[in-house]
């Protein structure tokens, strides 16, 4: 590309007093005169903040990115967007994911760069900045913060999640003292980044490397290894060439990269939350990918022994070989697609050797024959729903039973622990309003407690459903993203304490065995709950979200605005 087409010379290559303007106040940092001769101008996207602990680590890494984009001869500036901390923010982060994609959109619009780089970690930046991203359609790639070093208390390893949600347990159960509960919370975060289990974060740095947006071992390396500052500064180098090879998102991305994300999220046991949030990106790159299409990683093995599906973490797969040893595994499955460096995501197992065959194994001796997300339907879950069998109990996959409702979080929340509460170990739990509407945002609460009193005899598993979400850090048997939710009129919202219902992971069933004159009684008397919010981002959310299903987007943001910013500010 010729600098005088550039995008950046549109605001400082002009000799007039609108150039002076950009260009001047620009200088006021210090950028002496060459660098506004038409090279190109790099965005750093970045999400740092101290209120996102797992991108603790970005404002360093913003440093080994410019230090690339110097020395291959660009002029990298970097600039704040919204940061979503998955573990501090209330009612949910997973609310706000779609308003950080619209700051990244507009703010790369509305900005003289030429490419982007994308600075994320904690679950849903690395989504939602990638939403914003391809709605502009600039030569765009991916840093990730990366995984914490492993956890350690007592001499062994815990991991960030999985060991929160068993260790609460065993406190619920009088089987672990408040004392030692307390004394792991200091031991299992250790350092920046994001969880060291195969949780959300680690899943989209996973899936991102697997559709070829990020540089190779970019999902593993931890966020305090210097290699990772090596990587960022590549990073820099690459996206110069990017730009002058024109190479932008949409020339990367395709129906093959999501479904090699698809394939890769089986193998490596990734959370369920990668569907919302690649059903989402799909929106915006205008790629026809549905909910059904995750069944293509039904069958896939799962290669990668991480928690919570496995017993090690990315510490450890880090040092095991990382992404390139899985998608060498993976092999002829892996379909043809284009990547940030040019050439076919196989290049990016190019000489990779696995050095730890228990962390990740080869196809022949996988963890578990068959470790895919599985779809259900029926007249529970018409628009479709999700379980993750990997991180299940076998013999729940199977199952027929009485609910227990629970209108609300907070029905759940005081009754749960109530000794006199009518259930048993077979009994299915139901939890209406936490889907996008209802909560609102999808919170992250679908693998609720036991109930105190099966905890105490030793119940740890029993099969739950909702319009929710879990962290990908979470495990059992637990169905998620009901669509329609509950507060839009879905079935769910029929559901009474009492009613059979029917979960089959095999037959991708999901059935609330209910005749269906009584469900149209039931309809005709239901309303939805009163809003939760009546004004701001809040109510617009309510108002324009879609369903789990079409990845929990706003409506009017689904698709992309490439067209050049003409109007001038002054």
């Amino acid at each position: 590309m010729t600098d005088d087409k550039r995008r950046n010379r549109a605001w400082y290559g002009k000799a007039d007093r609108d150039g002076f303007i950009h260009r001047s106040w620009m200088k006021n940092q210090g950028f002496p005169d060459h660098v506004f001769d038409g090279r190109p101008v790099i965005g750093i996207c970045n999400t740092w903040s101290e209120l996102t602990p797992c991108n603790s680590g970005l404002r360093d890494l913003a440093e080994g990115v410019k230090r690339g984009v110097w020395e291959a001869g660009g002029f990298p500036v970097e600039f704040p967007v919204m940061s979503l901390g998955e573990t501090q923010m209330k009612p949910t982060a997973m609310l706000f994911r779609n308003l950080l994609a619209m700051d990244v959109e507009e703010s790369i619009r509305a900005y003289g760069i030429d490419g982007v780089v994308l600075l994320g970690g904690c679950d849903k930046t690395t989504p939602g900045q990638l939403m914003g991203a391809a709605s502009v359609d600039l030569p765009t790639i991916v840093v990730s913060s990366g995984p914490m070093l492993n956890g350690k208390w007592q001499g062994k390893d815990i991991g960030s999640g999985t060991d929160v949600w068993k260790f609460s347990e065993a406190v619920r159960a009088g089987e672990m003292t408040l004392q030692d509960f307390m004394a792991a919370e200091s031991g299992m975060s250790r350092s920046k980044g994001v969880c060291m289990t195969m949780g959300t974060a680690s899943t989209m740095a996973s899936v991102v490397e697997a559709m070829g947006l990020s540089l190779p071992t970019n999902a593993a390396l931890p966020a305090v290894d210097s290699r990772r500052m090596a990587l960022a500064h590549m990073t820099g180098k690459r996206i110069v060439e990017m730009v002058e090879e024109e190479l932008k998102l949409s020339d990367v991305v395709s129906r093959e990269s999501f479904e090699n994300a698809i394939l890769a999220n089986a193998a490596v046991g990734g959370s369920t939350n990668a569907v919302v949030h690649l059903l989402a990106i799909a929106g915006r790159v205008g790629i026809d990918l549905s909910l059904d299409d995750f069944e293509l990683g039904s069958d896939v093995p799962l290669l990668v022994n991480c928690m919570p599906s496995g017993q090690y973490l990315m510490e450890d797969f880090c040092y095991a070989g990382g992404m390139p040893v899985v998608l060498k595994e993976l092999g002829k499955m892996l379909r043809p697609a284009r990547t940030v460096l040019g050439g076919d995501i196989g290049v990016y197992a190019d000489g990779a050797e696995c050095w730890n065959e228990d962390v990740i194994r080869p196809m022949s001796n996988p963890l578990k024959p068959a470790a895919g997300l599985r779809v259900l339907r029926g007249n529970l879950a018409p628009q479709g729903a999700i379980i993750k069998p990997s991180a299940a109990t076998e013999s729940l996959l199977e199952h027929e039973a009485e609910a227990y409702v629970f209108e609300s979080i907070e029905e759940f929340k005081a009754n749960i622990d109530r000794e006199d509460l009518p259930v048993t170990k077979d009994t299915i739990l139901v939890l209406k309003g936490c889907g996008p509407k209802g909560y609102p945002g999808m919170p992250e609460v679908g693998n609720m407690p036991i109930p105190a009193r099966l905890v105490k005899e030793g119940v740890r598993d029993m099969v739950r459903l909702s319009d929710a979400r879990m962290s990908g850090t979470a495990y059992g048997t637990v169905v998620l993203h009901i669509s329609p939710e509950a507060q839009a009129g879905g079935t769910l919202a029929l559901v009474q304490t009492g009613d059979r219902i029917r979960l089959s992971a095999s037959e991708g069933a999901l059935e609330l065995l209910v005749d269906e004159a009584e469900l149209e009684t039931r309809r005709a008397a239901w309303a939805p709950d009163p809003a939760h919010y009546t004004r701001g981002y809040a109510k617009m959310y309510v108002d324009h979200v879609l369903q789990a299903d079409q990845g929990a987007d706003l409506d009017f943001l689904v698709g992309k605005d490439t067209r050049p910013v003409t109007r001038e500010s002054h």
